[in-house]
């Protein structure tokens, strides 16, 4: 399923069998107002497949010139989003796939990797390693949402649970008085349990620095990213 054909010299990965002219004349479009690096407006009708049309024109142009940075796609739901990267799962898979064979063949089109960087242990290594999966066509896509919706603490689910109508308000609340500064610093210097402290915040401050804890490439739901913070904590 699927196929690839050029647009002004960029290949482009479609996950799908059939295009509709409408689709190919939108990645026309917005590949001209990329090139251009400036503004566009572009409208489609109802069901004709804007998003997969954007995110195969906006992947593939990354693929082939990395440095023209990330794409933020912004949808007014999370059922929206949800969706959306659900799509963007289909496009990556197709590309991985289509290069996948390609190398078969032999006829890779893969960027370079400084391969001699893979050997390397620890955070070099786990960079490498993040730069290989690149060059297969992989990335990294992620949903982000508010405090309300992401929230993994124990209490804040519980309020979603009780209350459909807690606020953004309500959970920024209750997060600000378990993370803020002064709070994280009372704590230190008081007896233990003294001071509530958010424990998923504190594992991720100790963790920061440490490369090997980032995200691997892959596309994350908020749904995804919710219960890799649950398991990461009962780890």
């Amino acid at each position: 399923m699927g196929f690839t054909f050029e647009i002004e010299g960029l290949r482009v990965f479609f996950p799908y069998d059939t295009i509709y002219p409408e689709q190919y004349k939108y990645m026309c479009e917005l590949k001209r107002a990329l090139d251009a690096k400036g503004q566009c407006v572009l409208e489609m009708p109802t069901g004709t497949g804007k998003t997969v049309t954007l995110f195969s024109l906006i992947t593939s142009y990354q693929y082939a010139r990395p440095e023209v940075g990330k794409l933020i796609y912004c949808t007014r739901t999370v059922q929206e989003m949800s969706k959306a990267l659900e799509e963007l799962r289909t496009v990556i898979d197709f590309r991985v796939r289509t290069l996948k064979e390609d190398a078969a063949k032999g006829h890779t089109t893969r960027p370079s990797v400084d391969v001699q960087q893979t050997s390397e242990t620890g955070d070099q290594g786990k960079a490498a390693s993040r730069e290989a999966s690149r060059a297969e066509g992989h990335i990294l896509g992620i949903g982000l949402s508010t405090r309300r919706v992401m929230c993994v603490h124990p209490e804040a689910q519980l309020k979603r649970s009780e209350a459909s109508n807690v606020t953004r308000e309500d959970v920024d609340e209750m997060c600000r008085q378990l993370t803020a500064p002064w709070n994280r610093e009372d704590a230190t210097k008081a007896k233990s349990g003294q001071h509530k402290l958010c424990e998923f915040y504190e594992k991720y401050s100790r963790t920061l620095g440490d490369q090997s804890r980032f995200l691997e490439t892959g596309i994350y739901t908020v749904e995804d990213l919710r219960a890799m913070g649950q398991q990461e904590e009962e780890n």
